[in-house]
């Protein structure tokens, strides 16, 4: 199966009577041909099967899902550039930052970020852009950069995490406050106490939505 035809296959399996609601729940900012997440998965499993054994990324692939006016396309996109991720190299970061500033909303940033996050995995490289994009005027970098490291655990680098959110305080964005209190929620799993004290050092510059999302697991 190549691109075209998984191109096609998602065309052949739209659902105008789930288009309208998907559609909707996102605001009505896109087109959607209405594919489920499931169904999405399950037809594009063996595309993705295959492309994983070429070992490297097709941008034009891509690039070109990213065009295609309705959203699924760009969740294809998302899903096969996760599976591939093994195989995304620090040059490909500029490709991925143009994904996210381009028909940007939660869905496919909030995908991009682990995406990002993997790429290289330690690398100074991509801890630095992450550092420059947690200041960028484009709110949706500065969220990717925030949301990062959310799966690693104890391989946080709390240095840079803290650095980030510090960033990003006294915000009046509601996708960066949301964004902070999941990535402290998340980093309290693994060490409630770093937490805990971030919240108590830097109390008057975050959000009470920031606290609430990030105090949940919180004694």
């Amino acid at each position: 199966m190549n691109a075209k035809e998984i191109i096609q296959i998602f065309y052949e399996n739209g659902n105008e009577e789930l288009a309208e609601p998907m559609a909707k729940y996102m605001r009505n900012r896109f087109e959607f041909l209405g594919i489920k997440s499931p169904k999405r998965k399950e037809i594009s499993k063996e595309f993705i099967k295959e492309a994983k054994k070429t070992k490297r990324i097709d941008w034009g692939f891509v690039e070109k899902l990213w065009t295609l006016t309705e959203r699924e396309f760009q969740y294809l996109a998302c899903d096969y550039l996760r599976a591939m991720k093994k195989f995304l190299v620090e040059e490909d970061l500029e490709k991925l930052k143009d994904l996210v500033i381009t028909k940007s909303w939660w869905d496919t940033v909030d995908s991009l970020d682990q995406t990002i996050g993997s790429i290289n995995f330690p690398s100074d490289y991509i801890d630095e852009e992450m550092l420059k994009w947690s200041e960028d005027e484009n709110f949706w970098l500065r969220r990717v950069a925030i949301n990062h490291q959310r799966p690693r655990k104890d391989k946080t680098n709390t240095i840079l995490l803290e650095k980030i959110l510090k960033n990003n305080l006294n915000q009046t964005e509601f996708f960066i406050n949301k964004a902070m209190g999941w990535a402290l929620r998340e980093y309290s799993k693994t060490d409630s106490k770093w937490v805990s004290d971030f919240i108590l050092e830097n109390k008057e510059g975050l959000s009470n939505l920031t606290i609430r999302e990030a105090s949940k697991y919180l004694d």
